[in-house]
């Protein structure tokens, strides 16, 4: 007699796809039917009420439509829709701006312990994040990256004295004026537009005006295709130091002095340049612009790092320089490029010419973040403007 398994067969597939659906609620088993479009971004957003340090940054997953923003000790998560979908608790240290790497649907952001000289980048899971107020710690969704070149540039005893003088401002230490980091986005490496995607990260900067050598932006460039084996859940009793012992580039480019640095940091691959929101400067011989951009293509040239001296009676110290865009305002004096427009505490390219812009708000407990949908004007007073529903619909509806 023959015995036909087929039967078997369907009822395994039935049985076991059943049981995923059941097991991974959120998820949907893949089906050879085209993609659905995604919900359209929102004109506004807001990352709720919280009592936490300031928004230091925004990302968004417009494959997932997911929301996150690091209120400096708490990641929150939202879908486009505006629902919470869980928040990230647990850490004492900074957590600044945000990068979401569409290639292992991690999120990326800096985080800075300055008291241990210890600079991390936090590396989350957030597709396991589903829940309010999980800790970071016990979670495993929450892992770091240690940066030795940050580490040693923030301690360097730069005035001889054979001590470091720690998370001060009014000192002659730290290398570049460095204060730690903040500023993180992936990019191609500097100099073009192809090649595989790094993750950038720029400096924090010391706003001191006393000091010539901290007219620079630092920006660092790493390939983390084998960070998995540096990765170390977070641990602030034993801070780690695994992580990579070199960069694969360090770029300088010369925007003046900026109250810690380059607050958030973005690449816009459809225009091919990377933005940098800062926090005004206060040197009274530069500009002193909110906002600075540099073309990707541009070519880096070993040049002379102005006001960073080199070996007594050598001149400067030299290094890999990028230009600024010649675009926006122009200082006559100082040659250096920009714009007045605010982003500082959030700044994410969407693609076809549209960006989110967050501004912060609220006091002490009661920390908000509100973005709106703009589009990219090139207008050197407002190269930022909102986008109504008539226009983001154009902009979609054209491939």
């Amino acid at each position: 007699m023959k015995f036909s398994i087929a039967p078997l067969k369907r009822a395994c597939v039935t049985f076991v796809t059943a049981a995923l659906v059941a097991w991974l609620p959120n998820q949907s088993v893949a089906s050879t039917s085209e993609p659905q479009p995604p919900v359209p971004l929102p004109l506004r957003h807001n990352g709720g009420t919280w009592d936490a340090g300031h928004v230091q940054g925004v990302a968004v997953d417009l494959e997932r439509g997911y929301i996150y923003y690091s209120f400096t000790n708490l990641l929150a998560k939202y879908d486009l829709e505006g629902r919470l979908v869980g928040t990230l608790v647990g850490w004492t240290g900074h957590l600044g701006d945000l990068a979401f790497n569409p290639a292992d649907g991690k999120l990326y952001g800096s985080l800075e312990y300055k008291a241990d000289q210890a600079f991390y980048i936090a590396v989350i899971d957030v597709a396991g994040l589903h829940e309010v107020d999980v800790d970071a710690g016990r979670s495993g969704l929450f892992k770091t990256v240690h940066l030795d070149e940050v580490a040693r540039d923030y301690a360097a005893d730069m005035d001889g004295d054979g001590r470091f003088d720690g998370d001060v401002a009014a000192t002659r230490d730290h290398r570049y004026g460095a204060s730690g980091i903040d500023g993180v986005a992936f990019g191609p490496r500097f100099g073009g537009r192809d090649g595989p995607s790094l993750l950038t990260v720029a400096y924090g900067v010391y706003g001191d005006v006393t000091r010539t050598d901290n007219d620079h932006q630092v920006l660092l460039q790493y390939d983390i295709a084998d960070w998995d084996r540096y990765a170390r859940p977070l641990s602030e009793a034993e801070p780690h130091r695994a992580g990579p012992a070199a960069v694969d580039g360090k770029y300088f480019v010369r925007t003046g002095n900026t109250t810690y640095g380059v607050q958030t940091l973005a690449y816009d691959a459809e225009a091919g340049r990377w933005l940098m929101g800062v926090y005004q400067g206060r040197k009274p011989g530069f500009p002193n612009y909110l906002l600075f951009a540099v073309e990707a293509g541009s070519q880096p040239t070993q040049s002379d790092l102005i006001g960073v001296p080199a070996s007594p009676g050598e001149g400067w110290e030299r290094g890999l320089v990028l230009s600024l865009a010649q675009d926006g305002l122009e200082d006559l004096a100082t040659g250096l490029r920009g714009w007045r427009w605010k982003a500082d505490v959030g700044l994410e390219p969407l693609g076809r010419g549209l960006f989110y812009l967050a501004m912060n708000s609220g006091g002490k407990g009661s920390q908000t973040a509100d973005l709106t949908l703009m589009r990219w004007t090139g207008d050197p007073q407002a190269p930022f403007a909102p986008v109504d529903a008539d226009e983001r619909s154009r902009r979609f509806a054209t491939p």
